[in-house]
């Protein structure tokens, strides 16, 4: 469905001499750089997957989106997408995908999003009847019967993104580019649409690739994770065996009267402690919880004990290009 192997993408920017010499050089002798946008990167991915495509900003997560969509042309490497070479721009290869920009708004500003639907139907070259089917199906999946005739500029962050949706998915693309579909919204926009997206996959059997910095839609929706940085590949596996692996480690926190020694603590049950200060003390810990309350009722004036989870993002945010995972 989706192959991409040996990856790579450079941009070849100008570089700035400053003074007056330098001017004259940047005119005349213009010295260039290379940046990596995409580095040697391979993957697969089998139709019908929802994949998160994860990293820091500046990963190269929206670079390889454009290159699978067709819209940059990769420097070296090959790819596939529905067995099209995406920047050849066939005509039937771009009539099955959908490439959705949280940060970029398709639809006509000044008119009711039911034109743009309109206007898409014509682009995609929808049957009537086919149209009218979707778009019913899409609406309702959305509960956005109450707004596709409204003028666009009237509506919310949140039903804006949900016209944007039914707008790019009414010729129902069997593969999704999903960048960010989820910024800026509040925590119930975003369950709605992590929940469309949810819908949607379920009922067209759409391949999905999908970005995001919220980790809570990777978590819900992927069973599959891959993780870049600085444009080369980190990790491409489960999601629940790399929490597994590496977010076992649990965060207690602790409030007491009075200050332990950090020596103590480390040589009784601690394997670390993070920070240690008059404010609530944090520690890691393999133990069992109900073990370190009771040590900790037994050797401490104990205010507050509570156990914390690692957070997917910081997870996530962890790895680096000098330390590739293996599960």
């Amino acid at each position: 469905m989706i192959t991409v192997s040996h990856l790579r993408k450079t941009y070849r920017t100008p570089t700035k001499e400053e003074g007056a010499a330098g001017m004259i050089k940047n005119i005349f002798a213009r010295k260039y750089k290379d940046i990596e946008a995409v580095q040697d990167i391979s993957f697969e991915i089998q139709q019908g997957e929802l994949v998160g495509f994860v990293g820091p900003n500046g990963a190269g997560k929206t670079t390889t989106m454009k290159m699978l969509a067709g819209i940059l042309y990769p420097t070296s490497g090959e790819l596939s997408v529905l067995g099209y070479t995406p920047f050849e721009k066939n005509h039937h290869y771009l009539k099955q995908i959908s490439f959705i920009m949280g940060q970029k708004n398709q639809m006509l500003w000044e008119l009711p999003a039911s034109d743009t639907f309109k206007l898409n139907k014509t682009i995609y070259e929808v049957p009537d009847d086919e149209y009218v089917q979707t778009l019913g199906e899409l609406t309702e999946m959305l509960d956005a019967k109450d707004v596709i005739d409204q003028p666009v500029k009237t509506l919310s962050l949140g039903q804006r993104m949900k016209v944007e949706l039914i707008s790019t998915l009414i010729h129902k693309p069997k593969v999704l580019f999903l960048d960010e579909p989820t910024i800026g919204l509040d925590v119930v926009a975003q369950k709605n649409i992590r929940d469309f997206i949810q819908q949607y996959q379920s009922h067209y059997k759409a391949t999905i690739l999908l970005t995001s910095h919220y980790m809570e839609d990777v978590r819900r929706l992927a069973n599959r994770v891959i993780i870049i940085d600085h444009g080369a590949l980190l990790y491409d596996g489960d999601i629940e065996k790399l929490i597994k692996k590496y977010a076992r480690t649990k965060s207690v926190e602790i409030v007491v009267d009075d200050m332990p020694n950090t020596v103590t603590l480390e040589k009784n049950w601690f394997s670390r402690v993070n920070r240690l200060s008059k404010n609530p003390l944090s520690c890691a810990t393999k133990k069992m919880f109900q073990s370190l309350l009771q040590q900790s009722l037994n050797t401490f004036p104990l205010s507050t004990l509570q156990l914390k989870k690692k957070k997917l993002k910081t997870l996530f945010a962890q790895f680096s290009k000098k330390s590739s995972v293996k599960v």
